[in-house]
C-alpha cells in the first residue's frame, strides 16, 4: 500500500474541491484525470495520473492506492469498472447519485469482503442527507412499514459548461425512468410522481417529487421498509413535464440519440455565477410503522455541492485510517448518522 488516495476526475468542481480540501488535512492525494496540463495548472502541489478511464484502471491494479475516490459520471459506467480495478486492500468510494450503479456496485458486496476491500456508493448530498436523517430517526431499532425521503438542495451554479460527466448521468437517470419499492420490491413508477409540498423549518416551500435515484436505493437498504419513496426537488413537478417523460425516456433509447443528447447537454454553458435559491439544503424523511406511530425530521446543511465535497472526503479519510469494513455500503449504512454531522449537517426532528 502507497498510503495515497487517488481522486479520479481531480479538474471537476467536485474533485477539485475534494483534493483541495484532502490536501489541507495532510493526506497524500494523486490528481487524476485526463489532460495533464489542465491538472497540474489546477493541482500544482499534487502528484497527477493522467489517460483514459482504462488506462488509469490499469494503474490502480498495479499502484494499489489506499483509496479511490471516483467523481467520473455515468457512474453506471465508471463505478464497476473502477471498483473491480482496485486491487485486494484498495478501498472504494464515489459520489453517484444513480440507482443502476448502486445495483452494480453492491452486487460486488461479497467480492469486497472476500479481498478486503469497502466499496462505498453515494457519499454525496441527495443520498448521505436523506439516509442520514433517515437512520437518525430509526434509531430504536424497530422495522418501518413504509418511508419517504426527499432531497432538496440548494445549489450555486458555477460559469462555465455543465461537463460530459454530469451530462451523461442527467441523460442516464433520464433512460432509467422512476422508481420506488413496493411489497420489498424495486419497481417501475412515474418520474415526478408521488408530488409533495412541502414546507423546510426554514419557512421555505419546495415541491419533490419520486425519481427513483440513489436516494431511494439507499433509504430501502438502511431502512429495509417493504414501501419506500425517494423524492426530489430536482424531479418534475409540473404535470405536463411529468406526462412528457415517458416519450422522453423512449425517444433516449432510439439509436445513437442518448449519446447526442450528452454531447449537446455537456456543452452548455452559464455564463456567470448563480446565487443558491436558498440559504440551506435539506434531506427529509418521514417514517410510518405498523403500529401507526410516525415520525418526520429534517437534516439541514447549506450549498448542496460542498456538502458533497464534505462527505466524499470524510469517508475517504475514514477508509484510509481502515475504519470501515470489507463489503459494499452506503455512508451512512457503513458509519452510521454522524457521517453526515462530520461532513457539515445537522438533524432537526420535527415529529
Amino acid at each position: 500500500m502507497t498510503g495515497e488516495i487517488w481522486v479520479l476526475g481531480a479538474t471537476g468542481r467536485v474533485g477539485r474541491q475534494a483534493v483541495e480540501r484532502l490536501q489541507k488535512a495532510g493526506a497524500e492525494v494523486v490528481a487524476v484525470g485526463r489532460d495533464r496540463e489542465r491538472l497540474t495548472r489546477v493541482h500544482p502541489d499534487a502528484r497527477v495520473v493522467t489517460g483514459s478511464l482504462d488506462e488509469v484502471c490499469a494503474r490502480l491494479a498495479t499502484e494499489a492506492p489506499t483509496v479511490v475516490v471516483n467523481t467520473v459520471g455515468p457512474f453506471a459506467v465508471t463505478a464497476p469498472r473502477v471498483a473491480r480495478a482496485c486491487p485486494p486492500g484498495t478501498h472504494y468510494v464515489d459520489v453517484s447519485n444513480e440507482s443502476d450503479s448502486f445495483e452494480l456496485l453492491h452486487g460486488m458486496d461479497r467480492d469486497g469482503a472476500a479481498t478486503g476491500r469497502t466499496l462505498v456508493s453515494g457519499a454525496g448530498f441527495g443520498v448521505l442527507a436523506t439516509e442520514g436523517i433517515l437512520l437518525h430517526l430509526l434509531a430504536d431499532g424497530d422495522k418501518p412499514s413504509r418511508v419517504r425521503v426527499d432531497a432538496l438542495a440548494s445549489v450555486a451554479i458555477e460559469p462555465g459548461a455543465l461537463g460530459e460527466a454530469l451530462a451523461a448521468s442527467i441523460v442516464r437517470e433520464l433512460l432509467d425512468g422512476g422508481r420506488e419499492v413496493r411489497q420489498g420490491r424495486m419497481a417501475h413508477a412515474r418520474v415526478g410522481g408521488a408530488a409533495e409540498r412541502l414546507t423546510t423549518p426554514d419557512g421555505d416551500v419546495v415541491t419533490t417529487a419520486s425519481l427513483g435515484s440513489g436516494e431511494l436505493f439507499a433509504a430501502w437498504q438502511v431502512s429495509g421498509a417493504p414501501s419506500v419513496i425517494g423524492a426530489s426537488a430536482l424531479a418534475p413537478a409540473n404535470p405536463v413535464v411529468r406526462a412528457a417523460m415517458p416519450a422522453i425516456g423512449g425517444v433516449l433509447r432510439l439509436p445513437g440519440v442518448a449519446d447526442f443528447a450528452t454531447r449537446r447537454l455537456a456543452g452548455v454553458r452559464t455564463a456567470t455565477t448563480k446565487e443558491r435559491p436558498r440559504p440551506s439544503s435539506w434531506g427529509r424523511a418521514r417514517v410510518e410503522w405498523p403500529s401507526g406511530r410516525v415520525r418526520e425530521g429534517w437534516l439541514r446543511t447549506g450549498e448542496g455541492m460542498t456538502f458533497t465535497v464534505g462527505a466524499v472526503t470524510e469517508v475517504a479519510q475514514r477508509l484510509a485510517k481502515d475504519e470501515g469494513r470489507p463489503g459494499a455500503f452506503t455512508p451512512a449504512g457503513l458509519f452510521g448518522p454522524e457521517v453526515a454531522l462530520a461532513a457539515g449537517a445537522e438533524f432537526v426532528v420535527t415529529d
